[in-house]
């Protein structure tokens, strides 16, 4: 019996040793930090202790640490500003990593500078292969490009820079685009060529095109690139989509992105990122919009939504589509003329009745919809297309040019407002020019006036046609101001800065039906959090823009930074 027992006691203290650590041990603890936790019940803390995937707890240091024993990773964030990872809130993933391998024009000041970039990349590039390029804006250039229609450039230095190779330069908005001469003859394009419903070919007064495209037009270039890439194999297509996730992915990590909304994906994308998070190789967090389906692909809705593919990393529950266009290419469908351009009211891109029975097509699936709307007309449709949808979380995206009587609805009928506020201090330059001074200073960027209805409103940059990066959407929100010439667009409707921290947080969970999961620092959501030099809330607002992230932790584990 004595043998007995003290081998029973032997094989207890054997499995003591080798057990798997006791629900509330801790694998990570991050201590010494100034802590956002975006949670209204503990605004803040100085420690957070981490179990695998899973916050296990937050508050002071000392109670951080009696979670942990001697396997667990301990790290002193020496006071640092820590908070829920950054919610990208409406991107576009394979936009941003495309350009991140294409020509980048957004940084450029002329369209002389453009056609130099465009020269350099033809020595480099096999004769006959498509150039592709984005982020050009007529507005931001300090030099006349020469000839203009409608402050566009003509195609003619263009296509002298390029004459082998089909060139097509997307406008910053992405809803326009500059194509040079070889390019519309593969397209088959010439004087004779009819606009389309929902879209211009820009012409001068003779009739001569300029090689620009706007909205539902650019179709007719596009097509004949997609065709052109196309021709790829199955195998090909998927090395290259791989690439342009990872280019993505890292580019969002080192600035402290931890989930990225994407506003619109080909049922061949999402594919795509089922294989790649179901595999474990998506770095993110992935909440997908499946891009504007036609009626004829409406059974396709059937096969959602999917939620939480890979442990988390990938959710699609939403269809994007497009009433209007964009403000600076003119394609803002508008309830009054544009002031710079009289009698043009903007593009109606999409059918209102289209969009009125693809919101039935959502209600049968169980979809969230998400129109792009931004002018006031646009946003006007969209609130009488939704009606009440309290609940269903549905969300106009940009909803940028608001009419004073549409504004008071967002929050009765319980629309999100997905604002990029970054596009604010952007075309602070020519929102007036194009509006006028009484309808921007009333409807322009009304993030004040929507929050005071109740509206919950979303954030985020709209990469590529901005920067990915955070901190000077955050900065925009709370001053409206540029960082460059110091121009301010009506700083009575600007944010909180605990507003634009949760604006980019909690909100924008909210927004995607994932406040359960992130976008708070409290026990049992997603160990997504992100650390960066300043503190946001207190910080001179210049500090916000130099704020460097120190360390990207998703699920637990670090993915950027020391």
């Amino acid at each position: 019996m004595k043998n007995f027992l003290l081998a029973l006691l032997a094989a207890l203290l054997a499995g003591a040793c080798s057990a798997p650590k006791q629900p509330d041990t801790a694998t990570l603890v991050l201590y010494n930090g100034n802590f956002f936790t975006a949670d209204s019940t503990l605004p803040q803390a100085s420690a957070v202790a981490i179990r695998g995937e899973s916050i296990l707890f937050v508050g002071s240091d000392s109670e951080a640490k009696a979670f942990a024993d001697t396997a667990t990773e301990l790290i002193d964030l020496q006071g640092a500003f820590a908070m829920p990872g950054f919610i990208e809130g409406h991107g576009h993933f394979l936009g941003l990593g495309q350009s991140l391998q294409n020509l980048n024009l957004m940084q450029t000041t002329s369209w002389d500078e453009i056609v130099t970039l465009v020269a350099e990349k033809t020595k480099s590039t096999p004769e006959g292969e498509w150039i592709e390029g984005r982020g050009w804006h007529q507005e931001k250039w300090n030099t006349s490009p020469g000839r203009t229609v409608n402050g566009y450039p003509y195609h003619d230095a263009l296509s002298a820079a390029s004459p082998s190779h089909p060139v097509v330069l997307k406008h910053a908005s992405g809803h326009a685009l500059i194509a040079n001469a070889r390019a519309l003859e593969m397209a088959g394009i010439s004087r004779e060529t009819s606009d389309p419903v929902g879209g211009r070919i820009v012409r001068d007064a003779a009739g001569n095109l300029t090689g620009v495209f706007e909205e539902n037009a650019m179709d007719l270039v596009t097509k004949p690139l997609e065709g052109w890439k196309n021709k790829r194999s199955e195998a090909e297509k998927q090395v290259a989509f791989d690439r342009t996730v990872e280019l993505a992915a890292a580019e969002c990590l080192k600035k402290g992105i931890t989930s990225f909304q994407d506003a619109g994906s080909s049922f061949w994308e999402i594919e795509q990122f089922s294989r790649l998070a179901k595999d474990g190789k998506l770095p993110l967090r992935l909440w997908v919009m499946i891009g504007q389906p036609d009626s004829t692909e409406y059974p396709k809705l059937r096969d959602f939504p999917r939620i939480g593919l890979g442990n988390g990393y990938l959710t699609v529950r939403a269809v994007k589509a497009y009433l209007d266009g964009a403000l600076g290419s003119y394609g803002a469908w508008q309830l009054e003329p544009y002031t710079d351009k009289p009698g043009h009211l903007g593009q109606n891109t999409t059918p209102v009745e289209t969009i009125r029975g693809l919101a039935g097509a959502c209600r049968k699936y169980g979809l969230q919809l998400c129109v792009h709307a931004i002018g006031d007309r646009a946003n006007r449709e969209v609130l009488n297309i939704y009606g009440d949808v309290r609940g269903l979380r549905w969300r106009i995206e940009h909803a940028q040019i608001i009419h004073p009587l549409d504004i008071i609805r967002f929050g009765p009928q319980g629309v999100i407002a997905s604002v990029q506020t970054i596009h604010c201090t952007s075309d602070a330059p020519f929102v007036v020019k194009r509006l006028g001074e009484i309808r921007a200073r009333n409807c322009a960027y009304p993030w004040r006036s929507l929050l005071n209805t109740g509206a919950r409103l979303a954030n985020g940059t709209d990469a590529p046609v901005e920067d990915v990066d955070p901190l000077p959407c955050i900065y925009a929100a709370v001053t409206r101001r540029r960082a460059d010439t110091g121009l301010e667009l009506f700083p009575q409707q600007r944010m909180s800065r605990e507003e634009a921290l949760l604006s980019y947080t909690i909100w924008n969970a909210y927004a995607a039906f994932e406040e359960n999961e992130k976008g708070s620092l409290r026990a049992g959501k997603r160990a997504d959090i992100t650390v960066l030099s300043e503190d946001l809330l207190n910080c001179p607002p210049e500090k916000i823009l130099t704020a460097k992230v120190q360390q990207v932790i998703v699920g637990g584990k670090l993915r950027s930074g020391k």
